[in-house]
């Protein structure tokens, strides 16, 4: 039950030009049968499609894609970080859902630890007994943790957490998957309210190729940016390759800034290296559209369970 390695890093939103979002979401579907390193958000927001990709080569490809497979014309908002968000400490939390309005009722109770996962992503493990909740529930419940843990605390997405299934009770006839699905995403949000939220950024390893009589501009520049420049080395008779970490919040909009400041004489790659709390606070309204666009969409209720929904609260870190 672990996140899966790769993830996007930037996100985007597309208004379409001449078309609707309809046709659009049907182009990005053609592009994500071949390339499915970036994702598509379920709902739209204000007329736009939100995407996810990994960089932003990667988002300035997807547009052009659009066009030349697609005829489909965007514009396109400015790149924005996905930042994610941790717990600090460790911290208890109890789920109850109980619905009882007329005819067959739905109950569920589930008691949670969730602990600090550095690196590891989430994980969910159970030491409860068969007695306590039958193990057909296991899936349910971790499907209502995933839920929160993608609305987060601030409007993030969570990550490195282990939640620990304690313990918790069922009803032979009233419980469902869905009852037990709401108190799982009942008794995350109540553990994280208790555990510290922190913010997170990615960091990334950047390679500059740039010719050597502009690599003292491009140093300058780095620098500026807060960059630990960790290599300059010669990458042919004429270029050199500097080597940087930096965050990504430092260089979004460097590729095109790195275009025109050398005459498109050089190019830059980067791929993450790790996420880092927070210290700057992002800008006021910098993720607007990505808090509204991280937050799930409501599942629809399980089969059995057609009065259920989990409770969508609201809550600040």
């Amino acid at each position: 039950m672990n996140e899966p390695a790769v993830r996007p890093l930037v996100w985007a939103s597309l208004r379409p030009v001449g078309s609707d979002c309809e046709k659009l979401r049907r182009a990005l579907a053609g592009l994500r049968e071949k390339d499915a390193a970036f994702s598509v958000d379920e709902e739209d927001v204000d007329g736009r499609v939100i995407i996810r990709a990994t960089n932003e080569l990667h988002l300035e490809d997807i547009c052009d894609r659009l066009v030349r497979e697609h005829a489909v014309y965007v514009k396109a908002g400015a790149p924005k970080v996905i930042y994610l968000e941790t717990i600090r400490d460790a911290s208890n939390g109890v789920g109850k859902f109980i619905n009882q309005s007329g005819g067959r009722g739905h109950y569920a109770h589930v008691v949670i630890r969730i602990e600090p996962n550095p690196t590891k992503g989430y994980e969910l493990v159970s030491e409860t007994r068969e007695v306590s909740i039958p193990g057909k529930y296991l899936r349910p419940i971790d499907e209502g943790i995933r839920y929160a843990l993608k609305v987060g605390v601030a409007g993030h997405e969570m990550t490195d957490i282990r939640v620990i299934l304690c313990d918790g009770s069922y009803h032979e006839t009233d419980s469902d998957d869905g009852a037990f699905e709401s108190a799982g995403f009942i008794a995350l949000k109540e553990a994280v309210r208790e555990s510290g939220c922190v913010l997170l950024e990615p960091v990334v390893s950047l390679e500059v190729a740039v010719p050597q009589e502009l690599a003292a501009t491009v140093i300058a520049d780095l620098k500026s940016r807060r960059a630990d420049i960790t290599g300059i080395e010669g990458a042919s008779a004429n270029k050199q390759m500097i080597r940087a970490i930096v965050r990504l919040a430092e260089i979004i909009g460097y590729a095109a800034d790195l275009r025109l400041r050398t005459g498109e004489r050089a190019t830059c790659s980067a791929s993450l290296l790790r996420y880092r709390q927070v210290q700057d606070l992002p800008p006021a309204g910098d993720d607007l559209i990505g808090v509204t666009a991280n937050k799930p969409k409501k599942p629809k209720p399980k089969s059995g369970a057609e009065a259920v929904e989990p409770p969508w609260l609201e809550s600040n870190c």
